[in-house]
């Protein structure tokens, strides 16, 4: 009971803008600032599968789902950025469920996840579980870039 109650906390209160439901002030925040108004076509919380439902002798089994915070498309509606945000980089953050979701996503729709901090005039982004890893986030202060530019 005691993880559980700490998980919850370190989501933050909901809040609610433009009709969208986020997990947490910082979510709406990045929405706010950065998403909102990008000029680009976005999804907030879409549903993608990662593992379909299955039975094993008579058990079954649910299915998989990664619900990313945003998903960008570039102007021909391509995927330009899968978007996590959180408070910080670390392990609290990141448990290792969240980072194998994030390589699970990444396998099957072939896109990578970016994890965002925001800041107030800045958000840091890096993609978790590459085997070419950057030492530092990489600060950002607009969506104009693609995830190509993050790795050297």
């Amino acid at each position: 009971m005691k993880g559980q109650m700490s998980a919850i906390n370190r989501k933050g209160r909901k809040v609610e803008i433009d009709g969208y439901k986020f997990d947490s002030q910082r979510e709406a925040d990045f929405y706010s600032r950065y998403v909102k108004n990008c000029g680009l076509d976005f999804d907030v919380h879409p549903r993608f599968d990662l593992v379909k439902p299955f039975a094993l002798e008579s058990m079954k089994f649910r299915k998989v789902v990664y619900t990313p915070d945003f998903v960008v498309y570039d102007k021909t509606g391509n995927i330009l950025h899968v978007y996590d945000v959180k408070n910080g980089f670390s392990v609290y953050d990141l448990d290792t469920g969240v980072q194998l979701r994030f390589k699970m996503f990444a396998e099957h729709y072939r896109f990578p996840v970016e994890v965002v901090v925001p800041r107030v005039h800045y958000f840091r982004t890096k993609i978790f579980g590459i085997t070419k890893q950057h030492n530092e986030p990489i600060q950002k202060t607009n969506l104009n870039y693609t995830v190509g530019d993050l790795v050297d």
